[in-house]
């Protein structure tokens, strides 16, 4: 018998995490590109930040049509085109990898950051080669601006173990760019509190002990 997935966190009902959800108010729109192989991934924090994130949109998929992700990258999600976003890539500096070559990031113009027209983040939900590769497959984030991120804390997502100084999850790499673009936004600490909430959960899941049935 298949298991009931709940139909808004994509978890089984048992595991439900929508009671962590806290309703997170910013300005910047957030594009949540997601690799498939992530989707039930039990670690993964991507759905919660999307449901947390009240201008937010995610996609599942590795390769994405050009017309469907240009749409989504440069179209108002609401139909004005008086409103199309200005659209930046959340994607730290790597490694060359001869196998999967990426064009050069455009630089970032420094206005962009200040001009009242709205500002659309692009986040990549992955592993390191799972999101290099999602990016060598669509040429169209390739060129957008990248987003660097500054003065990284120590990750709080403790059930999931970094590789590098400075890896996050996607839940806190997101938090800290909104932080970047929206100094004055007080409402972000509200993500990581539900993402606390979740590592709690998560290990005391972990650490329940398992019932032998004869």
């Amino acid at each position: 018998m298949s298991r009931q997935v709940c139909t808004a966190c994509k978890r089984p009902d048992r595991n439900c995490i929508c009671d962590l959800v806290q309703a997170v108010g910013h300005a910047t729109e957030v594009l949540i590109l997601q690799h498939p192989l992530e989707v039930r991934e039990a670690k993964g924090t991507a759905r919660l930040l999307h449901l947390c994130l009240q201008r937010s949109r995610l996609e599942v998929g590795e390769q994405f049509a050009s017309d469907v992700l240009q749409s989504w990258l440069t179209e108002d999600w609401h139909g004005n085109p008086a409103m199309s976003p200005r659209t930046v890539l959340l994607y730290p500096e790597s490694a060359h990898d001869p196998a999967l070559p990426l064009l050069p990031a455009p630089p970032l113009p420094p206005a962009w950051l200040e001009s009242p027209q709205p500002l659309r983040l692009v986040v990549i939900d992955g592993t390191w080669r799972k999101s290099r590769k999602m990016l060598y497959l669509n040429p169209l984030l390739q060129q957008l601006p990248r987003l660097g991120l500054r003065d990284l804390p120590a990750s709080r997502y403790a059930i999931r173990r970094a590789h590098r100084a400075g890896q996050l999850s996607t839940l806190e790499a997101t938090c800290c760019a909104l932080a970047q673009l929206e100094p004055a936004n007080q409402d972000l600490e509200r993500l990581l509190q539900a993402m606390d909430t979740l590592v709690l959960r998560q290990s005391q899941w972990r650490c329940r002990p398992t019932t032998n049935t004869p």
